[in-house]
């Protein structure tokens, strides 16, 4: 459409305005109804934009632009009348979100979503209206936008939490979403200038937190510094104009040094015959601010602000020119990095190299290919540079393991805070490139374990380690890897997640999938003790065993579901296991129904169970012998062990606590919940020892630990952990043990050790009794 079209229609079509029910953004692409007519600039300036988009648009097909010119038609009609806080016409910011998908070459259906984005919530459009005219995939794209606008972040985890897992599930299930997004949020944040001063902080720290990383995280680098940049800008607005007055004094001390290392580079290829093409690079306002506030250091202090791109036909031309930069420059012992051979995670490869160029200053190549430069400024947007067909149908484009794993993380994570606290640490890429003993070259976060690099493997892999080998010597689980580290993982059949993996693992992965483990494990144990509790308390009732659930006892068990508003029998076995129902209650329901149909209590059995309560294990109760998981925990008040008289208490819905009898804690739950008291007892053979703690009060001298510590060791007793007071050394102090011994006759080996020992004054449990 023409200017003059477009000007005729502003002018004819004022009573056909469609005007915005609110102001729908807080950035600067708010948007207010125009008061008067727009100037004859303004529409002009309209008619410019897309002029400017249809320039870049000629990698479409005709059909295809066809669509693209319908669509921003279209959107000019829903957006007329309505003008940008900077008074252009609103239509201008379409336009420029669609330049920017047209620059990464985005698909027609991805422009005319970012033409039509703010079409649904702004102009009383409908996603029907939408399919009907541009087809469900383009509606689809809107929708997705729309609801993102709707989000509001705040920098509180617990309140940003589900917005963000909406977002990156959008993202995750098609990227071209975030795509227009980040255009989107990049124009918002170029004219951030014409909103409201006291938006500019929340905005700006958005951008800073949520979308630059997620820019990072796709490979879109060059929008990820823009976006810094911008942030920064609006954030630090006096701290970014110093520095901005600095860079550019300096960049005027340093004009004749570069030019200088420039010739020089570009003789020294020359005379080798390679093909090169030369380009300055300058570190971003925002990347000089943070080394110079993490490192502390000044800006005179930062020496590697500007440096050089080396950009050659091929692989095996950056090998080349490297030689041919450390000839011509001495590097700098430790400052090269190969990230061709070792890629980053989101796709970048490039040669870093640190050389000592003219009068001693450190200078910073990057040495690439045409096609890595393409991945490294735009990412994930590649995967349409290179012209593939379709942003579905590959599946192995850039950055595509990481959406895919967000969807797995969701499918096994619900909870909007947890699925949060998996995704963040994936934000931030820094990575260390390890080899499996079969020389296969693995990627993980920088500070991951072992145990993350066997869920990286496999899940069935990590979930059956029970040991690691790096480099041929057995280390620790919690051990960190490093690059170039070899690392072999022993399994067992019988091994296990340790909920104290949670403690140190650092990937999204593994924390997803061994809280998921223990989950279905500690829902597993639940079930069964569940079962087993109301098979003792039916017992207590005189009834031997629990009725099947086959024939004419299904009627019977749904008769029990419904009083007890369970959907299953093992739903109702899971909430008696978790405390969450009395088993007492729901056994005398039991008997009630079955003396409805005829049966009777065993006088004799009910006449056993009233006098042998004490020998409730050879009834069928609770057995402890330490293979327990979650569904059963040991008090950290007064820490059990075998040899103690036991009572166990079933919290609301946090499985069955076991208490030593004498412990006021339990005591004081008996007085108040009765009810939800079980009997529990040791077994005769626990397989594992058990943790409890004994404070040990000793005179302060040289050695006194050591020897107590032998004391300790001479029982057979392992230290756990150690605790100390706080306060200066005394003439007597307060040591705090935690022991893992077999059974009480080994705790109390240990303190009749402990009080022969020399400088012990006490020695004792430290556990609450009446």
């Amino acid at each position: 459409m023409g200017r003059k079209a477009l000007a005729a229609r502003y002018i004819h079509g004022v009573s056909n305005v469609v005007k915005p029910n609110s102001s729908k953004k807080p950035a600067a692409a708010g948007l207010r109804p125009a008061a008067d007519l727009p100037s004859p600039a303004a529409v002009n300036a309209a008619a410019a934009s897309f002029a400017g988009l249809t320039a870049k648009l000629d990698y479409l097909s005709v059909p295809d632009l066809a669509q693209v010119r319908l669509a921003y038609r279209y959107a000019d009609q829903a957006h007329l009348g309505q003008l940008r806080n900077s008074g252009e016409p609103y239509i201008t910011h379409p336009i420029a979100v669609a330049a920017q998908c047209a620059d990464w070459k985005l698909d027609a259906q991805a422009l005319m979503a970012a033409l039509l984005h703010d079409a649904l919530e702004d102009c009383c459009v409908t996603k029907v209206e939408l399919i009907e005219r541009f087809g469900s995939p383009v509606a689809e794209l809107v929708d997705g936008l729309t609801k993102l606008d709707k989000l509001h972040f705040s920098t509180r985890e617990e309140n940003q939490a589900e917005s963000f897992r909406k977002m990156l599930l959008a993202m995750a299930r098609d990227v071209r979403v975030i795509l227009i997004k980040l255009a989107d949020r990049t124009h918002n944040m170029r004219t951030l200038s014409d909103a409201p001063r006291d938006k500019w902080a929340r905005i700006a720290s958005e951008t800073l937190d949520i979308y630059a990383p997620i820019a990072h995280r796709l490979g879109l680098n060059q929008t990820y510094r823009e976006l810094q940049n911008l942030a920064f800008r609006y954030l630090r607005p006096w701290r970014y104009a110093v520095l901005s007055k600095a860079v550019t004094k300096s960049r005027g001390r340093r004009r004749d040094l570069i030019q200088k290392v420039h010739e020089e580079v570009d003789t020294a290829f020359a005379n080798s015959g390679m093909d090169v093409r030369i380009a300055g690079r300058e570190k971003t306002l925002y990347s000089i601010y943070k080394k110079m506030e993490e490192k502390h250091l000044t800006f005179a202090q930062v020496t590697d602000i500007y440096g050089f791109r080396i950009l050659v036909p091929s692989v095996i031309d950056c090998y080349t020119a490297l030689g041919t930069l450390h000839q011509l420059y001495k590097p700098v012992p430790g400052k090269f990095k190969d990230h061709i051979a070792i890629g980053k995670l989101n796709g970048y490869q490039s040669l870093h190299t640190t050389l000592v160029g003219p009068s001693g200053v450190n200078v910073e190549f990057q040495i690439r290919t045409e096609a890595m430069h393409l991945v490294a400024e735009s990412g994930v947007a590649a995967h349409w540079l290179y012209k593939v067909n379709t942003p579905q149908g590959t599946g192995d484009w850039l950055g595509s393991k990481w959406l895919q794993s967000l969807l797995d993380i969701e499918d096994e994570t619900r909870d909007a805070a947890e699925f949060w606290d998996h995704v963040k640490v994936d934000l931030f890429p820094d990575a260390v490139y390890v080899f499996t003993p079969k020389s296969q070259i693995m990627a993980l976060p920088k500070g991951a374990t072992v145990v993350d690099f066997a869920y990286a493997i496999h899940s069935n892999v990590g979930d059956r380690t029970l040991a690691a080998r790096i480099n041929g010597e057995q280390v620790p689980l919690r051990t960190e890897i490093k690059n170039g580290d070899v690392i072999e993982i022993v399994t067992a059949p019988g091994a296990a997640p340790n909920p104290a993996w949670l403690g140190f693992v650092r990937t999204a992965r593994a924390r997803s999938k061994i809280r998921q483990h223990l989950k279905t494990l500690a829902q597993t144990e639940s079930e069964d003790l569940g079962e087993k509790m109301l098979a003792q308390a039916l017992r207590a009732e005189g009834i031997e065993k629990l009725p099947d659930d086959t024939g004419s006892n299904r009627l019977l068990w749904e008769k029990l579901l419904r009083f007890s508003g369970n959907k299953s029998m093992s739903e109702l076995f899971l909430d008696l296991g978790l405390g969450k129902r009395i088993a007492g209650i729901v056994a005398k329901r039991l008997l009630t129904l079955l003396t409805d149909r005829g049966e009777k209590p065993d006088a004799l059995l009910l006449t056993r169970e009233r006098y042998t309560t004490n020998e409730a294990v050879a009834q069928g109760g609770v057995v402890l012998d330490g293979s327990e998981s979650a569904s059963i925990r040991f008090a950290p008040c007064c820490g059990p062990v075998p040899g103690d008289a036991i009572v166990g208490y079933l919290g609301r819905g946090e499985g069955l606590l076991v208490h030593a009898a004498d412990c006021a804690v339990a005591q004081k739950l008996k007085l108040k919940d009765s009810e939800r008291f079980i009997d529990v007892q040791w077994s005769d053979e626990p397989v594992r020892p058990f943790e409890t703690e004994v404070r040990v009060t000793v005179i302060n001298g040289r050695g006194v630990l050591a020897r107590v510590a032998a004391a300790l060791a001479a029982a057979e007793a392992d230290i756990i952990h150690i605790d100390m007071e706080d306060e200066a050394a005394q003439d007597a102090t307060d040591l705090r043990f935690v022991l893992a011994v077999r059974d009480s006759k080994q705790l109390e080996a240990a303190l009749s050790n402990l009080r022969r020992t020399q400088s012990v004054l006490r020695a004792q449990r430290a556990k609450s009794v009446q």
